[in-house]
């Protein structure tokens, strides 16, 4: 049996996970993350995008997080995101439709301002799409 470690996924409105993982990879605020069990402590800043998790029978789950922090310690790791979906619970009509809009206001060419509230809605809309794309090529549907 492979080695595995806690893992609990929590957002303000839920719990999405909790249970045992062999890896965990994400997207943290300078790159791709892998943890496995026994990875050094630390703490990071995560950026929107997919939480990729293969648990403890082998099987994968995908969860889309739009931010927040991981912590990592000896027997446990904690996703603390400010939203946390599971890939299959995300319209991706509406996050295509999100993308696009965001797109079009970025090449209008507006305040700075403005401008950076747009840029974080693209990086939610693209995180989305990528958790979808991410967990369907992995479970093959």
């Amino acid at each position: 049996m492979a080695m595995t470690v806690h893992c609990d996924i929590v957002s303000a409105e839920e719990k999405i996970f909790s249970g045992l993982v062999e890896l965990l990879v994400c997207t943290g605020e300078v790159g791709e993350l892998g943890i496995k069990p026994g990875h050094a402590p630390l703490l990071t800043r995560l950026s929107p995008g997919p939480v990729h998790l293969v648990k403890q029978n082998g099987s994968r789950e995908f969860i889309y997080v739009d931010g927040g922090y991981l912590e990592v310690q000896p027997h446990l790791v904690t996703v603390l995101a400010d939203t946390a979906v599971r890939a299959a619970d995300i319209d991706e009509a509406a996050a295509t439709k999100a993308k696009v809009a965001a797109e079009k206001q970025i090449a209008d060419k507006m305040a700075s301002k403005e401008f950076a509230e747009v840029a974080v809605q693209l990086s939610k809309a693209i995180g989305k799409l990528r958790t979808i794309r991410e967990a369907r090529k992995a479970l093959g549907k």
